[in-house]
């Protein structure tokens, strides 16, 4: 019978990483445990044996990226935590009104220097937009909710409905750009006083608020990087919710990362240790959705922008660390799962395994045709 250690190798030597080797992307195994968790656990094996430093990768962005893009995932099998969480997923919601609020006590209220230190400035979570030229962090963000605007035909006096506003960097520049009024929801306590705090003067309304229970009318919605904690068996809500407050005259602009595979579970890593109750939708999920509901005025992928995002947080954070800003208030241990959420990510995106989504959709259709920005 094949050993665990035996079977991983194999794996990675399909994607030309291997145990011990001289290459960035190679495996340094520290502790022979990490084989049999793998075997038994898959990607959460994985993921648990650099938590606990049995393994390490001097380039991990790399290492995924080669992984990813042999399909190592996919030769590997099934393992009992994917199956656990699909039939979780099939039992229950668990992205319940009850449960909205889990990701943002766990992830989202998270000592706010940590991620003032990752994202920057402008406290934007989620992926820059380099198609306009940009070349650093700060110029993609600016392009991103720049482009937002524009896709969604944003007048001054209109009144936009932010599903998921963060930290309230999107709000205020659509504000202070674009002159529009902005009602923001969050579902996390610190991103809302921070971002009442952000946008103080601004004609921007910041409500702690699970998006089901919003009832107001406006004239253009948005969601950037929400829908992923909105799960499937809420995806018809919330696209209902969607219709019914949005003017027939409005657009609506979906902003998602999404994945190439229709699934009903999160991966079980990211589910644990990052995203509570995380579901990336595919396109065939989203489309089931939207039909007898809107017209597809436009789709846009640039997935591929988020490796850049990534590299640069990553960058970010390693530096607040090395710099001792953050080295007192967060652990060796949580070190480790954030450079592996951060570096893991960047080299899916880089291996096209997960995409960045941009939907405008209408009602009614357009009247003439949607003109897309870009």
């Amino acid at each position: 019978m094949q050993t665990a250690e035996h079977w991983f190798q194999s794996l990675l030597a399909s994607a030309g990483i291997f145990l011990n080797g001289p290459q960035p992307c190679d495996i340094r195994v520290k502790t022979p445990a990490m084989f049999n968790l793998i075997r038994w656990q898959g990607t959460l094996g994985l993921g648990n044996s650099y938590l606990y430093g049995w393994w390490d990768c001097p380039s991990l962005d790399d290492l995924f990226y080669r992984l990813l893009k042999a399909d190592i995932d996919r030769k590997a099998g099934i393992f009992l935590p994917q199956l656990l969480g699909t039939g979780m997923a099939y039992l229950a919601n668990l992205q319940s009104v009850g449960r909205a609020f889990e990701v943002g006590k766990r992830h989202y209220d998270l000592d706010e220097d940590l991620f003032r230190s990752m994202l920057g400035d402008k406290m934007t979570y989620s992926c820059g937009y380099l198609h306009s030229g940009a070349s650093t962090l700060d110029d993609a963000q600016f392009a991103k909710h720049d482009l937002i605007c524009r896709k969604l035909h944003l007048q001054p006096g209109c009144t936009l409905l932010e599903i998921g506003c963060g930290w309230g960097s999107f709000a205020r520049f659509a504000a202070e750009n674009y002159g529009v009024r902005v009602i923001g929801l969050t579902i996390s306590e610190h991103q809302a006083r921070y971002a009442r705090a952000r946008c103080d003067g601004l004609p921007v309304e910041i409500l702690l608020e699970d998006y089901r229970t919003y009832t107001g009318q406006v004239d253009a919605i948005v969601s950037v990087g929400m829908f992923e904690h909105v799960g499937v068996k809420n995806y018809s809500t919330f696209f209902d919710l969607i219709r019914r407050c949005l003017r027939p005259e409005g657009l609506f602009l979906l902003h998602t990362i999404g994945s190439l595979r229709t699934e009903i579970a999160g991966e079980p890593w990211m589910s644990t240790h990052i995203f509570p109750n995380g579901k990336l939708p595919s396109l065939r999920q989203i489309a089931t959705e939207v039909e007898g509901r809107f017209v597809v005025e436009d789709l846009h992928n640039f997935g591929a922008d988020y490796d850049f995002t990534l590299m640069a947080w990553s960058k970010n954070f390693r530096a607040s660390i090395e710099r001792g800003t953050l080295a007192k208030r967060f652990d060796e241990r949580f070190q480790r799962m954030w450079q592996y959420y951060l570096l893991s990510c960047a080299g899916a995106f880089r291996a096209r395994a997960l995409q960045v989504w941009q939907l405008v959709l209408s009602p009614n259709g357009v009247p003439g045709g949607y003109e897309p920005a870009r």
